[in-house]
């Protein structure tokens, strides 16, 4: 399961109706989207696999369409990652403001 968090720094409060789309890397500079979701009133996106969809190891893309939430220098935040153990939860917290970001796995 793939899942993120979405939080505004400047406002100090959970970042809500970001669409967020979920793509599994199948071949280089070719995508397949698994899944996609918009941020609910505490900013996170749970949806994004359907039930009962197993991930594979491999490279997968979340992109969040931060134009849609704020206006600021990131207009997409695309965060590549690994999963090499399908089986665990991958938790992708992202911390936005106007002009920065940052990320990394949670739990």
């Amino acid at each position: 399961m793939i899942t993120s968090h979405v939080l505004d720094t400047t406002r100090g409060r959970p970042a809500a109706g970001i669409p967020v789309t979920l793509d599994f890397e199948v071949s280089p500079h070719e995508w397949k989207q698994l899944g996609k979701d918009i941020t609910d009133a505490d900013g996170r996106a749970r949806n994004l696999t359907s039930a009962g969809v197993d991930l594979a190891k491999g490279v997968y893309r979340l992109t969040f369409d931060v134009e849609s939430y704020q206006q600021g220098f990131y207009p997409h935040v695309i965060l590549v990652f690994h999963v090499d153990a399908p089986n665990e939860h991958y938790h992708v917290p992202l911390l936005l403001s106007k002009f920065g970001y940052t990320t990394y796995r949670g739990s």
